[in-house]
């Protein structure tokens, strides 16, 4: 039976459609599908993982972004030990309920990092409209613990990203 030096629940938070379900199973099982359905609810996926010689048990929540479902969410932030919470580059309206998603979370969680992450990196080019500047600033002004923008398409920053997350959770823990 495998033992873990620790467990942590980390919730993927934002409206729909913004790449949660992509981040998780990019960084998961290494797979990127186009065509993802929307998350019914919430899905949720485990992956170990090792950072300076401790073995992390990852509980990965991707919790569904549409209006429907935030009514479950103060339920699933409870025991949370971290967060991120994602929007799209290409719809700045994903911002628009970032203050939400973040006094639900500190309401039920407390004071766990969050890490603002902007996603479709890879749509960059063409049709980028939130830039990464604006990104930081609001991550910044609501004391976010982290920034980072990904591509699960093109898997870029999808590992680094939990990689900081559970760096900024452990400090946490052994304060």
């Amino acid at each position: 039976m495998a033992s873990y030096d620790y467990t942590f629940k980390v919730l993927l938070l934002g409206d729909a459609s913004v790449g949660k379900t992509s981040f998780t199973k990019r960084y998961c099982y290494n797979i990127f599908n186009p065509s993802e359905r929307l998350t019914i609810g919430v899905d949720f996926h485990v992956k170990t993982i090792e950072i300076s010689d401790r073995r992390i048990k990852l509980q990965l929540w991707d919790v569904g972004g549409e209006e429907r479902f935030r009514f479950l969410l103060p339920t699933y932030c409870l025991g949370a030990n971290a967060a991120f919470l994602l929007y799209d580059i290409t719809r700045p309206s994903t911002l628009d309920n970032v203050n939400e998603w973040i006094t639900i979370v500190r309401q039920k969680g407390g004071s766990i990092p969050i890490m603002l992450v902007g996603s479709k990196l890879d749509l960059e080019q063409a049709q980028r409209q939130v830039q990464r500047d604006y990104g930081i600033q609001i991550a910044e002004k609501n004391d976010m613990a982290s920034f980072v923008e990904i591509s699960a398409k093109e898997n870029v920053n999808v590992d680094d990203a939990f990689k900081v997350l559970t760096e900024l959770t452990l400090d946490r823990m052994s304060k």
